[in-house]
């Protein structure tokens, strides 16, 4: 890690000593490119297709297996058809980890199955589950705070409710059980542990969902799996009663050794300054219980159809090149991601900005952006043009997709095209996330919009990066 910060700080050095261009504005005839690349994405275009190839094709895609091998040769098929260059897989080492068995019931008072599904990175109970008493808390703070004597020997059952939101806020709370709640249940005694599903939906699918650790070492937490919201609903009526609830649990998941996994790259080559990068991300990988649609086949379907409209309609190109990277292995961790972080290092002051498509195929509704203050106007333009979709101008505090991550934190500007999220969480890491979840209309919307923005911000000169960066956060 020292080596990439000493890289960057170099690179940046260099890239800041340079004297500032000129401001570029959006030209009436970068407007009128635009404008047609809006309504040919609007009466159709390819997304939505190749959504359905990859969900039918490969289906479930989960880190470090065969079939998300299978997907990255999907992917690199389809980048080289639609016409992108430099098309190739920079692959990576990531942990392994695979479903078993799942049962769950309640043993006494009121004997009857619950829904389950294991989280990632789970341990086993091994073939012969195990049995305990449960113990409730309304929050991981709550267990937290809780006396060890409560929780030794037990089942904990972690019952925080997700709120639903259109831009998807309320997830950034309701994870952290997801994460933490194995290793904090571990070290205060507990046998095992049953959260709520991390989820909007009260319809009986569970959601899965990465811990914190994935076979890296360390405590590996006890056996966790997540509850259907209606299963978590009867499991708190039942202790409601006031009598112990015995649960027994089994699940028999594996922590396998390292794998190869991969981030899948191509290149719509700039005419001018192809060294400068304008990246667009979504990624490959998926959970396994349902065929990874809408996370995140639609992302993948979204990026690759606006390629497609550019490589269509500029035939030499915009002046910056266009990266695509379909990152691997972003469900278990961003593992693709920071391995992209550390293989263009060197490159990373020539990445102008990056987006990515990972929150499904709701209609865009807000432009946000992650830029120096001083040149929000310049990108105003660039928002201004996108008004016709619907999209109104949000904030300049945008944080980007998940793998992006280690980018922003290495001072790369970053924009998010925010879809409505509203009900995203209700088949987010579920058996119920299949193609007939995405709406074509909206998936064109969504194309529409990266290929305008992608456009834009490839044809004109404006820097969007901070004169100073922060080199320090990169982990």
């Amino acid at each position: 890690m020292k080596v990439l910060l000493a890289v960057l700080a170099v690179g940046l050095a260099s890239l800041h000593a340079k004297a500032e261009s000129p401001v570029s504005t959006v030209t009436p005839a970068m407007t009128a490119t635009a404008h047609q690349l809006l309504d040919l994405a609007r009466q159709g275009n390819q997304g939505y297709e190749l959504v359905r190839s990859l969900t039918t094709e490969v289906g479930p895609r989960l880190a470090g297996t065969e079939a998300e091998a299978r997907a990255r040769y999907w992917a690199v098929e389809k980048l080289q058809a639609l016409g992108l260059q430099n098309v190739h897989v920079e692959p990576f080492q990531v942990p392994v980890w695979l479903r078993g068995v799942e049962l769950a019931e309640i043993v006494s008072p009121f004997p009857q199955s619950l829904t389950i599904a294991a989280l990632g990175g789970s341990s086993s109970t091994g073939e012969q589950g195990l049995e305990a008493e449960v113990v409730v808390f309304n929050s991981l703070s709550a267990l937290q705070q809780a006396p060890r004597m409560q929780v030794e020997g037990k089942i904990v059952f972690i019952d925080e409710v997700m709120a639903r939101s259109r831009d998807g806020s309320g997830y950034g709370s309701a994870v952290q059980k997801r994460r933490e709640t194995a290793y904090v249940s571990q070290k205060m005694g507990a046998v095992a542990a049953l959260i709520r599903s991390v989820g909007t939906s009260s319809h009986r699918f569970a959601h899965a969902g990465q811990m914190r650790q994935a076979n890296t070492g360390g405590d590996l937490g006890v056996p966790t799996a997540a509850l259907a919201a209606p299963d978590a609903d009867q499991l708190t009526r039942a202790l409601g009663y006031g009598k112990p609830v015995t649960v027994k649990l089994v699940i028999t998941p594996q922590l396998l050794p390292r794998a190869v996994s991969g981030n899948v790259i191509g290149e719509i080559v700039g005419r001018e300054a192809p060294q400068e990068i304008v990246l667009v991300g979504a990624h490959l990988d998926s959970w396994d219980l349902g065929t990874g649609a809408v996370d995140d086949g639609a992302g993948i379907g979204v990026v690759l159809g606006a390629a497609k409209l550019i490589i269509d309609q500029l035939p030499q190109g915009p002046r910056r090149t266009i990266r695509v990277v379909l990152f691997g292995a972003e469900e278990v961790g961003t593992v693709g991601a920071k391995a992209y972080a550390l293989e263009h290092s060197a490159e990373l002051p020539d990445h102008i900005i990056a987006t990515e498509s990972d929150f499904g195929a709701g209609d865009i509704w807000r432009f946000d952006s992650r830029i120096n203050e001083q040149k929000v106007l310049q990108l105003a333009a660039i928002a201004k043009v996108l008004e016709p979709l619907g999209i109104a101008s949000g904030n300049n505090t945008a944080r980007g997709g998940p793998d992006l991550k280690y980018l922003r934190e290495a001072g790369v500007p970053i924009v998010s095209l925010l879809q409505d999220g509203q009900d995203y969480f209700d088949f987010h890491h579920t058996a119920d996330d299949t193609f007939d979840k995405i709406a074509p209309h909206a998936l064109d919307q969504n194309v529409a919009a990266y290929a305008v923005f992608l456009y834009l911000v490839a044809e004109t000169t404006a820097d969007f990066r901070e004169t100073t960066q922060d080199l320090t956060n990169i982990n």
